[in-house]
């Protein structure tokens, strides 16, 4: 099977290019052929919240990649669709993360389409975004019924997708591990690498910092009088996509500075093994999520995890098998947390956890879920 990708890859980086990139890589273990189509232009700058939208790394040598896609120029739109309709693969996959990605998708599926011969199926990240703005419907309607099939990774989309009247067959496959990053670092050495007190837990939290993934109600959580009494930090490793000054306001007001551990840069993969490996606890305190990479990182590094209970993160996380899953609120966070510390026998039997239930989150999986609903007779 002849198999295109569009959406994030090198040279942009980021979850979604990590994603794209290792989905091409499992097409190709699994006998087809695979290249992805990305953006020259993923966002205009005033849109993007971050330093830089760009890698700094090598790209990777094994990969066909075409750069071809600008996001704010329709002609770029025409031209992919009408190269893409011709050359008639017989699976395009998109990824839909984002509204505003909606008028080039669109079109381009549109324009794909037309060859009667290729199938559309989109992996929806979302389909109603976590933080809406004007516009945010018909700019999803003109892309998401173009496409033939969905594959989404949280229940939670699936049940939006079917709110929005989309009939299309459209399947549950939860995320796959990221297990590009390395393997296990040895807790010692990861900890050196860092720079990091051996003497110290650590908590982590990982990833870009917008308002929904909840960074304020860990730092409330992390003042907890009875988690200062405990040898415990929480590293910080992740770039601000939002405004810095409501978090530093909360650590100068709970006092949290000499407790934390800043890494409020991009992190680069070759980095990440040694912030999980480091990690006694992984925690993701979001006020709303659909799906979540960071937990398929710290399963692939078999890492205890505390998720609040939103969205599709609980269906991924075995409440007391795997790590905690509470209320999105500081004094649930807090008690989970002063329960992971002060009981140390907890992480072997997260961990152990951990071990056991990534075996089920394959990548081949993801292939074949895509596959599926491709088909013209699918009834998922």
């Amino acid at each position: 099977m002849r198999v295109v990708i569009i959406g994030p890859a090198y040279p942009l980086r980021g979850g979604l290019a990590t994603y794209n990139e290792r989905l091409a890589r499992a097409f190709r273990e699994a006998g087809d052929e695979a290249r992805i189509v990305t953006f020259s232009l993923q966002y205009p700058e005033f849109l993007f919240p971050g330093t830089t939208q760009y890698s700094t790394e090598a790209g990777p040598q094994d990969l066909d990649i075409e750069v071809s896609i600008n996001s704010v120029n329709p002609l770029s739109w025409w031209r992919v669709g009408r190269k893409l309709r011709r050359e008639r693969p017989d699976l395009v996959i998109f990824r839909f993360w984002l509204p505003f990605m909606g008028p080039a998708l669109g079109t381009i599926a549109r324009l794909v389409r037309g060859n009667r011969h290729t199938r559309l199926v989109t992996i929806t990240d979302n389909a109603i975004p976590h933080e809406p703005r004007p516009g945010d419907r018909p700019l999803t309607r003109y892309f998401l019924p173009q496409n033939h099939g969905f594959v989404t990774m949280s229940r939670a989309v699936l049940a939006d997708l079917r709110r929005l009247g989309l009939k299309q067959p459209a399947r549950y496959q939860p995320h796959p591990l990221y297990d590009n990053f390395g393997p296990i670092v040895p807790k010692p050495e990861a900890l050196r690498r860092l720079g990091l007190d051996p003497q110290y837990r650590y908590l982590l939290f990982f990833g870009f910092i917008r308002a929904y993934k909840g960074l304020d109600l860990l730092l409330q959580a992390f003042a907890d009088e009875r988690l200062r009494q405990l040898p415990l930090k929480l590293i910080v490793a992740g770039e601000f996509y939002e405004d810095a000054a409501p978090y530093e306001e909360l650590i100068r007001v709970h006092q949290l500075e000499g407790r934390l551990v800043r890494a409020t840069d991009f992190i680069p993969n070759e980095r990440v093994a040694d912030y999980f490996s480091a990690a006694d606890l992984v925690v993701q305190p979001y006020k709303n999520a659909t799906q979540s990479g960071v937990s398929q990182i710290a399963y692939h590094f078999e890492r205890p995890m505390l998720v609040t209970d939103v969205g599709g993160l609980a269906e991924l996380i075995p409440n007391g098998e795997v790590g905690y899953v509470v209320p999105p609120t500081p004094q649930a966070i807090a008690d989970a947390l002063v329960d992971f510390a002060t009981n140390p026998e907890k992480e072997a039997t997260f961990v152990a956890g951990a071990r056991h239930y990534k075996q089920q989150f394959s990548w081949s999986e993801m292939v074949k879920a895509l596959k599926a609903v491709a088909q013209p007779e699918s009834r998922n």
